[in-house]
């Protein structure tokens, strides 16, 4: 186990390197293509003072001749942001010269809020119904879980968003509020954006529709992980010693189903970033993927670089996460 948690801890590092270098070249490329980034730092003016110029580029890096060569993987530039990496110096912006640490302090626990909101709702629908599709297998309604659930999963995340915030919010936050008072848990929760002095509160339904991104993959996952573990020897065992039917189900067949409902959600994990995206846009969080959308927007290559970067390490963690699970969840497998 040791071994094999030092090999994945290996690869998890050489997966960051990698990802981090091809950012780094991509942005090299787009820097000696497209021009230099400096000059945004001076706004509309198109001849700055060089000896401004210079100083701008040597603040933020871009001082180093290799950006004036078209595909130069600019060696020099890519070890010195690692460096700077690991001493927690993750530069600033070229637009109001803001420091990116800080705005990753502010951004960063949003997307927690809105990813544990999101992953709580993908697993508790996908379980529900993939284990109520299972028991009544071939019936009405296994067939209404699986329809539904891919019709929901048809609709664009942006669609419902926009369906939620100009048709539903502003009804239900009016009822809400009437009733419960504006300051209240329910007349927070329904607003159409993101309240700072209700960073939980606010986050809550844009985190639920979030967590409809995949659920009829994990649903049919979950649908056909139990119905194999429902026909095996020990289930069979089981019924024969008199177990109750619910126990069955909880104890016998859901719990040796999660080895792949564990796999389907870290791999939904990684694909709702990109529900994120829009959810943060729509409903106005400050959040890691508005940050990333923003940055690509005003060209801060830097912003995009440490905004994937965080994004990158967060997928590998979860899927080494994933992958220490499947001995805690199935004595049987190990790795040695």
């Amino acid at each position: 186990m040791g071994r094999y948690v030092i090999r994945r801890l290996l690869q998890a590092l050489l997966t960051l390197f990698i990802t981090l270098f091809l950012l780094h070249y991509l942005t090299a490329l787009s820097v000696q293509i497209r021009g230099n980034p400096a000059l945004l730092f001076f706004g509309g003016e198109r001849t700055p003072d060089p000896a401004m110029l210079a100083q701008v580029e040597r603040l933020y890096g871009l001082d180093n001749n290799c950006y004036e060569r078209p595909g130069d993987p600019c060696l020099v530039p890519f070890v010195e942001r690692l460096q700077n990496y690991a001493a927690g110096d993750f530069g600033t912006t070229l637009q109001g010269n803001r420091d990116v640490g800080e705005l990753l302090s502010i951004y960063i626990p949003n997307t927690l809020r809105l990813f544990i909101f999101s992953t709580i709702t993908l697993v508790v629908l996908a379980m529900l119904l993939g284990t109520w599709a299972a028991r009544h297998r071939g019936g009405l309604i296994d067939h209404t879980v699986r329809g539904t659930t891919i019709l929901i999963d048809s609709i664009p995340v942006f669609l419902i968003l926009l369906a939620y915030v100009y048709i539903m919010a502003v009804p239900l936050t009016n009822w809400a509020r009437d009733i419960w008072g504006t300051e209240s848990f329910m007349g927070q929760l329904f607003r159409p954006n993101y309240n700072p002095d209700y960073p939980w509160t606010t986050i809550i339904i844009p985190g639920i529709i979030v967590g409809t991104v995949g659920l009829a993959t994990l649903t049919r996952l979950v649908r056909a992980s139990q119905l194999e573990n429902i026909g095996s020897d020990f289930v069979r065992t089981a019924r024969a010693k008199g177990l109750k039917k619910s126990r069955i189900t909880v104890v016998h067949v859901v719990r040796n189903s999660m080895i792949p409902i564990v796999t389907g959600v870290g791999y939904t994990f990684a694909f709702a970033l990109s529900g994120a995206v829009l959810t943060e846009g729509v409903m106005g969080i400050p959040g890691m993927g508005r940050m990333i959308f923003q940055a690509v927007q005003r060209q801060e290559t830097n912003l995009v670089i440490v905004g994937l970067t965080v994004t990158a390490v967060v997928v590998v963690l979860v899927t080494l996460v994933v992958d220490l699970l499947y001995a805690v969840l199935d004595p049987r497998i190990r790795y040695d």
